[in-house]
């Protein structure tokens, strides 16, 4: 790296909060090199760019690389280090930066859920939430801290944690010998008829409300008994309150599953949706490739695309593509969905990209008509010209609008109007979401500092 470049950098970091963020290093065109987060944002980027630092020998040849492509570094404070620590394990997952190797897998957060339509409510630590009947708190940074402090508040609240199927009108449950837990007083053993509904019931609110809350009394209590073990000498007891004050405060420690999305934790199985679709859109085969286009503008200044690439009915990331409208002055959906049509699929035209099956837009008839015309002209500009006799693509053409959820086909301009738990429209809204969510989260998150991932 240049000394002049290099003393530039430095000069920038100078500036950073000391507070916790997220750092961007980014080269040429302001495309995103590596995302990393940090406790103080000024001293942890700082220490890249140390005249000293042998990066080679302390992080390796892959982060010294990294560093000598840098054009600019630039930041994003967060409220705290766990939100930091989540915001970057989304924008990984999103960006897909060339030298972050963690964090691009499947792996995800873990929720708490209590499962609040069940007569008997139970409390679990899942990675995969269930579609509807529950609430959800999370996601959490630290499943080991988790699992611990759901031990402690079933000591406090006493809830059942077992996969039973338990029915308040079942008469067999008074016959039913509890587990363990019941008997060392941390269940109270709905599962043998030991407690009524609407008591269980109540304890189960009582502790959403705890999880809800600032827990202030239950550590205040503790926090005095702590001393008191401590004054009386009884160090051990002293330390297992001190430790489980750590446990209930680290609740805190946790996202909210709204801002912190992990959309590809709530996919169903798209088995029978994939079946269902092929039939609605007349496919002349599986329909096994879809791709959602959606339009997102900040402050109607700036304009970015979003293509993402299903396979299979699931998502898949390195499809994901982001373009910065180009060529569309002003706000025009219409023409921005045209534009990004034919920047993405001049690659198939060419053979050097497979056709998707369903090519899906978010919006209405319009946007549809929009994707159509311009899909068209692409083929007929390459028929009329003297390159090689291309076969026509199969790909099919569909929108599906966010009011009312109509799904607008291909030659027609009636909308099809599918039952809401119809498999097919599950997973059209999936893909139009993760669309929607991919060209607007990144932008909610960094919309002021402009950081547009562009597309080819």
């Amino acid at each position: 790296m240049a000394n002049s470049k290099l003393e530039t950098i430095r000069e920038q970091v100078r500036e950073f909060p000391t507070g916790p963020g997220l750092y961007f290093m980014k080269g040429p065109d302001d495309v995103v090199l590596y995302i990393g987060k940090a406790k103080s944002l000024r001293s942890r980027v700082a220490s890249y760019f140390q005249p000293s630092s042998n990066l080679e020998a302390s992080r390796g040849p892959h982060i010294a690389e990294m560093v000598n492509r840098v054009d600019h570094v630039d930041f994003l404070e967060t409220e705290s280090e766990v939100d930091a620590m989540l915001k970057e394990a989304r924008l990984i997952k999103d960006i897909r930066p060339p030298y972050n190797m963690d964090l691009t897998d499947d792996k995800t957060f873990p929720y708490l859920e209590i499962t609040t339509r069940e007569d008997f409510p139970g409390v679990y630590i899942t990675r995969k939430p269930r579609q509807k009947g529950t609430v959800l708190f999370g996601p959490f940074p630290n499943v080991r801290d988790l699992r611990a402090v759901l031990v402690e508040m079933q000591k406090i609240f006493r809830f059942r944690t077992c996969s039973l199927e338990i029915g308040a009108d079942n008469p067999k449950r008074r016959f039913f010998r509890p587990c363990l837990l019941h008997s060392i007083k941390q269940c109270t053993a709905p599962c043998g008829a030991r407690i009524e509904k609407d008591a269980y019931k109540g304890i189960v609110k009582d502790l959403v409300r705890f999880l809800r809350s600032k827990r202030s009394t239950v550590l205040r209590e503790l926090r005095q008994r702590m001393a008191e073990t401590s004054k009386n000498l009884d160090y051990e007891q002293a330390a297992m309150l001190r430790d489980r004050i750590r446990l209930i405060e680290s609740l805190d420690a946790r996202g909210t599953p709204g801002e912190h999305v992990q959309p590809e934790v709530f996919a169903g199985d798209p088995t029978e949706a994939l079946v269902k679709l092929r039939e609605i859109l007349q496919a002349p085969g599986q329909v096994r490739i879809v791709e959602g286009i959606d339009i997102a503008n900040i402050s109607g200044a700036e304009a970015v695309g979003s293509l993402v690439k299903f396979i299979d009915g699931r998502p898949f990331k390195n499809g994901y593509r982001r373009f910065k409208i180009k060529t569309v002055k002003g706000i025009d959906d219409y023409a921005m969905i045209a534009e990004v049509v034919r920047r993405r699929y001049k690659y198939a035209l060419r053979g050097e990209e497979l056709w998707p099956d369903l090519i899906l837009i978010d919006g209405g008839l319009g946007h549809l008509r929009a994707a159509e015309a311009a899909l068209g002209e692409m083929i007929a500009e390459v028929g009329a010209g003297d390159a090689p006799e291309m076969e026509t693509p199969h790909t099919k053409i569909a929108s599906i609008a966010k009011r009312q959820e109509d799904i607008y086909l291909q030659g027609s301009s009636q909308p099809l109007k599918l039952p809401a738990n119809s498999p097919a429209r599950k997973l059209l809204q999936y893909v139009r979401d993760e669309a929607h969510r991919f060209a607007q989260h990144y932008h909610h998150i960094l919309r002021t500092k402009k950081m547009l991932n562009e597309g080819a």
